[in-house]
């Protein structure tokens, strides 16, 4: 992998980390208010573990393939 590559992964990675961490303050919100928009809260859970799929997609992507 090249550096340039790594790098890009990089800045990938943290946006994907900062969106997720959005969803979930999103989510705590909805979860206060009365009555709970349940739609709309499994709507960002939802989104929230699509991200996490790709963080975790792009985290294994990182990692150097080694032959044991």
């Amino acid at each position: 992998m090249t550096t340039d590559n790594n790098e890009t992964l990089r800045q990938q990675l943290g946006h994907l980390k900062e969106q997720h961490k959005e969803l979930d303050t999103q989510i705590q919100s909805l979860l206060g208010q009365t009555p709970i928009n349940q739609l709309e809260v499994s709507r960002l859970k939802k989104k929230k573990l699509t991200l996490k799929d790709q963080i975790s997609n792009i985290e294994c992507r990182m990692l150097p393939d080694i032959i044991a």
